[in-house]
C-alpha cells in the first residue's frame, strides 16, 4: 500500500534534518581528511566517498517522507515540472528548511571537531572555470533527478544520485557543490570544503543556471509530459 505523504511541517522537518546531516557529512569528512593527509588527492577521495555514501543513505531514509531534496535547485526544478499542482507553499517551506539545515550542519561539523563554530570560510572560488564547473555539475544533477522521474525509476535515486555526485566531485573543476543551501552552509566552515562568503552569490547563480540547463536537457530527452504511472511525490527521489 502506498504511504500517504506526511503533513507539510513534518516534511519540512525532514528536509531540515536531512540537509543538516548531509552538510555535516560533507564538511566533517573534509575536516577529517584535512587532518589526516596533506595529499590533495587523498583528501578529495575521502571527502567524495563519504559524501556519496552519506547522501545515498539519507535519500533512502528520508525520501519516503519528503522526497529527500536537500537542495533548492531540486525543489525548484520539481516544482516547475509539476507547477500545475500548485505547491508554492511547499517550495518556500522546503527551501527555508534546507537553508537553515545547511548552516546547522556546517556548525555541527565544526563543533564535532573542536573548532569554534561560526568562523567564515576564507577560500575564494570566483574563477570563471569554477562557475562553469558548478553549472555543469548542477545540470547533471537535475538531469539525473528528472530523468529518473520520467522513466519511472525514482527508487534508483539513492544509488544514481549519490553515484553522480561522487563522480562529479572528481570530474568538475568546482568540486560539485551543486546545491545553493550547501554552498551557504559551507561558507561557515574555514576548511577543505569551505567557500568564502563573497563567492556564494556567484556559485548560487551558476547553480541556478545549471538547473535551467538540466531541465532543458531533460525536456529534450524525455519531453515535457509527466511519466505515466508516476509514483507519489513523497516516494524517494532527490538530491546535492
Amino acid at each position: 500500500m502506498r504511504m500517504s505523504p506526511p503533513a507539510l511541517p513534518r516534511r519540512a522537518a525532514a528536509e531540515f534534518i536531512g540537509t543538516a546531516a548531509l552538510v555535516a557529512v560533507v564538511v566533517g569528512s573534509g575536516i577529517r581528511a584535512d587532518s589526516l593527509s596533506q595529499d590533495i588527492g587523498v583528501r578529495l577521495l575521502a571527502n567524495a566517498a563519504a559524501s556519496a555514501l552519506g547522501l545515498g543513505l539519507l535519500i533512502a531514509l528520508i525520501g519516503p517522507l519528503s522526497g529527500a531534496h536537500f537542495n533548492p535547485v531540486v525543489t525548484l526544478s520539481e516544482w516547475w515540472s509539476r507547477r500545475h499542482e500548485g505547491k508554492g507553499r511547499e517550495v518556500l517551506a522546503y527551501i527555508a528548511a534546507q537553508l537553515a539545515g545547511a548552516v546547522t550542519g556546517a556548525l555541527l561539523a565544526e563543533a564535532m571537531f573542536g573548532r569554534a563554530p561560526g568562523a567564515w570560510a576564507t577560500e575564494p572560488r570566483t574563477e570563471l572555470h569554477l562557475l562553469l564547473g558548478e553549472a555543469v555539475a548542477t545540470a547533471g544533477l537535475v538531469l539525473v533527478v528528472q530523468g529518473l522521474r520520467h522513466i519511472g525509476r525514482p527508487a534508483l535515486a539513492p544509488v544514481a544520485v549519490a553515484g553522480y555526485i561522487g563522480a562529479a566531485i572528481w570530474f568538475t573543476s568546482s568540486g560539485s557543490f551543486a546545491n545553493p543551501a550547501a554552498t551557504l552552509g559551507r561558507s561557515f566552515s574555514d576548511s577543505f570544503t569551505g567557500i568564502a562568503p563573497a563567492s556564494v552569490p556567484a556559485f548560487a547563480a551558476a547553480q541556478l543556471l545549471g538547473m535551467l540547463l538540466g531541465m532543458g536537457l531533460a525536456g529534450v530527452l524525455y519531453g515535457t509530459d509527466r511519466a505515466s504511472g508516476e509514483p507519489n511525490p513523497a516516494d524517494a527521489r532527490r538530491t546535492g
